[in-house]
């Protein structure tokens, strides 16, 4: 039994599909870093006419009893298949009602971490075309990551990038990073994006833009101290240009295992979860993203 809490556990959406199928096999790989319990969790919608209705639907309705049975045989068999082939994790599956976004949010304030497919189907249809994505990652009581599925080949012992402004919440994200490093062995590469005003451009020259960018990169070294103490044997890189955010953390999860932001911040990384920045990054990162919130 694991010596970990269920508010530790890593709980993953789950729904069959494939990109379900990488979530899982990414929270299993994070439990075997860290040892936390696994959390399959299929959140099973209900329709009828006039739309959907929990458990105790009324006579007359129409409650899907043997799509009920399958889901539960389906994630029966993937928590026991996942614990086949990862002995001594500790891995259990369950079946959960209603709407999707909302059921995941509430279960993520007894888990350490959610995973979630960025595409699905049952449950989870649509997860980055809609608002389920946006609503699970902004309103989550735990960090959450959002895996796509990649070839293969792709996979790769690469860094964890993360993206910092000085903010709380990315300051949080860099707490993250540092763990995620420090459990992987492998270096974390912090990204420092800078957007300067229209009238910074045109009125300094370049050697007052060049200032401007060491200043930036002084800030950063300066909240890098208090992790780097925590965690000495990281290795850390730090990334800082006068760039659009979005890009240059996709550009960072090219050869990365994890990038990490923070769900709020400021400056180039305002409205991470409610523009376009995030919307760029959940859906063209070339790995795992994971969004950080305070709990």
């Amino acid at each position: 039994m694991s010596e970990h809490g269920a508010d530790t556990e890593i709980l993953v959406g789950y729904d069959g599909s494939p990109d379900a199928a990488a979530a899982l096999e990414w929270a299993l790989d994070q439990a075997r870093h860290d040892g936390r319990p696994v959390r399959l969790a299929y959140v099973f919608e209900w329709l009828t006419v006039a739309g959907w209705v929990g458990p105790g639907v009324t006579p007359g309705m129409w409650p899907d009893e043997q799509a009920r049975r399958q889901v539960e045989e389906l994630v029966g068999k993937a928590a026991a298949d996942a614990a086949a082939t990862h002995p001594g994790l500790n891995v259990r599956g369950e079946v959960l009602d209603g709407p999707p976004a909302l059921i995941l949010e509430e279960a993520s304030t007894q888990a350490g971490l959610l995973v979630l497919g960025s595409r699905g189907h049952g449950g989870f249809a649509g997860l980055l075309a809609g608002s389920t994505a946006v609503n699970v990652t902004a309103h989550a009581h735990c960090p959450v990551v959002v895996v796509r599925r990649r070839p293969a080949e792709s996979d790769r012992a690469g860094h964890v990038a993360v993206g910092v402004d000085g903010s709380e919440h990315s300051l949080l994200a860099l707490g993250f990073g540092f763990e995620q490093a420090a459990l992987r062995r492998v270096p974390l590469h912090v990204v420092r994006a800078w957007q300067p005003r229209r009238e910074q451009w045109s009125l300094r020259g370049e050697q007052a833009r060049d200032a401007a960018l060491a200043d930036q990169r002084a800030e950063v070294d300066e909240t890098l101290r208090r992790g780097q103490d925590s965690f000495p044997d990281v290795e850390v890189t730090v990334e800082t240009a006068a760039a659009a955010p979005a890009g240059l953390l996709i550009d960072a999860s090219r050869n990365a295992q994890l990038v990490v932001v923070g769900s709020r911040g400021r400056g180039g990384l305002r409205g991470m979860l409610l523009g376009s920045v995030s919307q760029q990054l959940l859906q063209h990162a070339h790995c795992p993203v994971a969004v950080v919130r305070e709990r």
